[in-house]
């Protein structure tokens, strides 16, 4: 999939606002046991909502965005947002059809209360005794958020990576609020190599002096070594061997083969000439100047303990009461959430006869492709989340009269009630019809 540039229309300017929560007098209490007496949520929306916000979109962040998921910031003459290629008029989720809503998670350090927010019983940062918290309080958070600017009913809920996994939570807990929804590259849980990654990512942080327990915003010295080194590893598994390859293979540092004291200097440290490590400190450095470790520490915690299985003890149970419409999307380069994970999640749905589509996309890049090369995903997305509601059902109806004439002698062919496979079923056109006119069930199978 070609990387998408950003030459297309965008959402324009996106003013950030912010919200405080109007919580009970005790405060929100957290899963496990914590209260925050006060939060703020940061979050931004694109797109014209309807009278009745009946046609809006919430966008679940990934482990380290923010709510600034599309257009420009005030003031810059480029679009800035994290998933600009998808989010837009005429594009994945088209913003002329759709309001996009996106806030920044609890926790986290864009606006939303999180670790570096004061706390007003002391007047201070958070720091170390900021509580912890789990996927079911950000969803939470992100219900009343979503409820107090008057949105009650979601067009769809999307998200990819740690979004995916919020996605999955707002489908166990408020299915009947939301009519479509998208999990992209996630899973029900990490995997073990996955856990591995951030448990040491946390321990760099957790050792780092200047870390002090988490109580170091009044510092001049902050923990930068230990978030930049928890950065590189999970850049790591962001890409795949192939692309690693394909951009740096095992080529050398121009700097290092032409300038002996720099090479002499590198070489006390035990850096080496590979290109591939200049890479991974820029990204440790570039990240470092965006987020706080108290945060990532906080995050990634409840990314790892999030295991759908083990609180319902199987996917079926967990999927009993689902009644929105589901879109699986998995990437075939993705090694940190795996395509069997997302496998898993459809065979489930299916098994409890849930309306859910599944799509593999030949994503070389790796996990990091839902982000920055989106074009398949994209018309994925359109086909999923097609118009708005008053203009989808416009044209249903000579739409649906069209596909009566078409496929009627196959509908002749269906009992009441009967099981379909379609075997090369395009969109699925003719098993919405058949379960319409029939009221059968069924599967289709589409390589295109």
């Amino acid at each position: 999939m070609p990387k998408d540039t950003y030459s297309e229309s965008t959402v324009g300017v996106v003013e950030p606002q912010t919200i405080k929560l109007a919580l009970p007098p005790e405060g929100f209490r957290l899963e496990k046991g914590g209260v925050l007496p006060e939060i703020t949520v940061a979050y931004e929306r694109s797109g014209r909502a309807t009278p009745n916000n009946d046609n809006v979109v919430f966008v679940c962040h990934a482990l380290t965005g923010d709510a600034h998921v599309a257009g420009l910031r005030p003031g810059e003459s480029e679009p800035s947002g994290w998933w600009e290629g998808m989010i837009g008029p005429g594009k994945g989720i088209d913003t002329d059809r759709y309001q996009v809503v996106c806030a920044n998670i609890l926790g986290g350090c864009k606006g939303t209360t999180g670790p570096s927010s004061i706390n007003p019983a002391t007047g201070k940062p958070y720091g170390s005794s900021f509580p912890k918290i789990t996927v079911g309080d950000i969803v939470e958070v992100h219900r009343l958020f979503l409820r107090q600017i008057g949105v009650m009913r979601l067009a769809g809920v999307m998200g990819g990576s740690f979004g995916g996994m919020q996605v999955l939570e707002w489908l166990i807990r408020y299915s009947p609020e939301i009519d479509k929804a998208m999990v992209i590259a996630s899973a029900a849980s990490l995997n073990s190599q996955a856990l591995a990654f951030d448990i040491v990512g946390r321990h760099a942080i957790v050792a780092d002096p200047n870390w002090n327990a988490g109580d170091y915003y009044d510092s001049e010295n902050l923990p930068y070594k230990g978030l930049s080194s928890a950065r590189k590893m999970a850049h790591i598994t962001y890409l795949s061997q192939q692309l690693m390859d394909a951009k740096f293979g095992r080529e050398k540092r121009p700097e290092w083969l032409a300038d002996p004291d720099f090479r002499r200097a590198a070489e006390r440290n035990f850096n080496t000439f590979f290109q591939v490590e200049s890479y991974l400190q820029y990204q440790g450095d570039k990240f470092i100047q965006r987020f706080d470790a108290n945060s990532y520490l906080h995050i990634t915690l409840a990314m790892d303990e999030y295991d759908v299985i083990e609180r319902y003890a199987t996917l079926d149970a967990a999927f009993a009461n689902i009644v929105s419409r589901v879109l699986i999307v998995s990437l075939s380069g993705d090694w940190l959430f795996m395509p069997e994970q997302s496998e898993e999640l459809v065979t489930a749905l299916l098994r409890q006869k849930k309306q859910v589509s599944y799509c593999h996309l030949d994503a070389a890049a790796g996990h990091d492709a839902f982000l920055t090369h989106i074009c398949d995903l994209k018309r994925v997305i359109q086909a999923f989340l097609p118009g708005s509601a008053a203009s989808a059902a416009a044209d249903e109806k000579g739409v649906k009269q069209w596909q009566v004439r078409h496929y009627q002698n196959v509908i002749d062919l269906i009992p009441e009630g009967g099981r379909v496979l379609d075997l090369g079923c395009g969109n699925g056109s003719l098993l919405n019809l058949l379960k319409q006119m029939r009221g059968s069930s069924g599967n289709g199978v589409e390589i295109d």
